[in-house]
């Protein structure tokens, strides 16, 4: 093999073929776990990577092994001709996936665009079912937006549409039960996330997580026991289950109570072109300047390689030295 083809492997023997790109910091709500609830200071907009940019990084990427793909922000959807680029990724041999995870509030009106240009996956986040609920944690109002997305989008042929549900104790317990039905009778895939220490305010607090086991046993005892079922990838973070009488897929991904460091396969590629080897990554490599400075591949092949390499064992969220990455998560990308 030459050098760009050698495969993207940390220093734990992990390899990486999952790159997550945010295309923008900017998004239409203000989740208080995720920003801050106003004047937020958002990148310029000469200061995000171009579609040709981010198209010409993954082509470098795909030599070394990358072939799944994850669009967020921010909220991606608010990047303007968002399709336009998924059309342009779709056309890149040896990708064989590309996902995006939104709030949902603009799908209505761009998920036959998506789909056409070669989107299959479909994330959502919403933590909540009660309306009410939905605006104390996105401090905006969009819920029946959100619904409308998730019925367009099946309607246009997106298959599963998994929903992104944030858990926090305190707030989202009432939401555990209807997400469970909403499981059986929508066909939507639910994944519950447990809350992790991304936010603004850097009000993250231990005690606030609500444990993927609590809400295991909740649906179990009031819906109807859940059963595990097989995860056709075996690094995908989140534990999948589905309910007793095969009528409901739930899957849970329990960063804090369980971490599955271990079996990390993904890097992150920020709006603002910064490689992060990890989501608490306290160290970026700047990958725009290479971009822009003319750079030649190797010189980019060579940083990347050098960024996966030093990344950490894992995220240090239950220890003591844990230190919070100054950037939240919309500017991280999710």
């Amino acid at each position: 093999m030459t050098a760009p083809e050698l495969p993207l492997i940390d220093g734990f023997g992990r390899l990486h073929n999952n790159l997550r790109i945010s295309v923008t910091d900017r998004c239409n709500i203000r989740c208080f776990y995720c920003m801050p609830a106003d004047n937020v200071q958002f990148m310029h907009r000469d200061k995000l990577l171009t579609f040709e940019e981010i198209v010409r990084f993954v082509r470098l990427m795909v030599p070394m092994g990358i072939n799944k793909l994850r669009l967020t922000g921010g909220e991606p959807l608010v990047r303007k001709d968002l399709a336009d680029l998924v059309a342009m990724l779709s056309e890149i041999s040896g990708i064989k996936d590309i996902g995006i995870t939104t709030n949902g509030i603009l799908l209505a009106d761009q998920a036959q665009d998506l789909y056409d240009a070669g989107l299959r996956r479909l994330n959502v986040s919403l933590d909540a079912l009660d309306p009410v609920k939905f605006q104390e944690i996105t401090r905006r109002e969009g819920y029946e937006q959100v619904l409308e997305g998730i019925e367009v989008a099946k309607r246009v042929g997106f298959d599963p549409i998994k929903i992104n549900a944030v858990s926090i104790r305190g707030i989202t317990e009432s939401e555990i039960v209807p997400f469970g039905k909403f499981a059986r009778e929508s066909g939507c895939e639910i994944r519950f996330i447990e809350y992790m220490p991304l936010d603004a305010d850097a009000a993250w607090e231990r005690e606030k997580v609500l444990f993927s086991s609590e809400i295991i046993q909740t649906l179990s005892k009031e819906v109807m026991p859940l059963v595990p079922v097989g995860n056709p990838d075996p690094r995908a973070p989140s534990t999948d289950y589905q309910f007793k009488d095969g009528h409901g897929r739930v899957g849970f991904i329990p960063s804090v109570s369980q971490p599955f460091c271990e079996q990390c396969n993904r890097f992150r590629l920020t709006a603002d072109g910064k490689i992060r080897n990890c989501l608490f990554s306290l160290e970026e490599t700047d990958i725009k300047q290479l971009l822009r400075g003319d750079a030649l591949d190797d010189e980019i092949v060579t940083a990347v390689r050098e960024s996966i390499q030093a990344k950490w064992a894992g995220h240090h969220i239950n220890a003591a030295d844990f230190v919070q990455p100054k950037r939240p998560m919309h500017s991280i990308g999710g």
